[in-house]
């Protein structure tokens, strides 16, 4: 049988203690990430020494899954309070998780 399976996710992962695991990877595909591209079959190149991940699709069919996204948008739950805060101003893993009010340089487009 199976003895180790690759899991790869943007998401908290709960309940895993063994095996091979990518986590965290970013952007999250909530927010129109590579991993939102990925469907059922896709064979995916997990090269750990090279720090690399290589989804083994086609640039065309990647461009016409990327045009089939959903845009990104702020769920009803998050209209307003601090989950609205934190859902229009947190960065993502790779930037630090903070809110981007908070980096050196400010906000994303705003001068200082």
């Amino acid at each position: 049988g199976v003895k180790d399976m690759v899991r790869i996710s943007d998401a908290r992962m709960s309940g895993t203690a063994f095996g091979t695991i990518v986590l965290h990877i970013t952007p999250e595909s909530a927010v129109g990430g590579p991993l939102a591209l990925v469907q059922t079959g896709d064979m995916i190149c997990l090269d750990v020494s090279k720090r690399r991940i290589d989804l083994l699709v086609d640039e065309v069919e990647l461009t016409l899954r990327q045009k089939a996204l959903p845009k990104p948008s702020t769920p009803d739950w998050a209209s307003r309070g601090y989950a609205h805060l934190f859902h229009e101003t947190i960065t993502q893993a790779d930037e630090g998780c903070d809110f981007d009010f908070m980096r050196r340089e400010g906000p994303a487009g705003l001068k200082r």
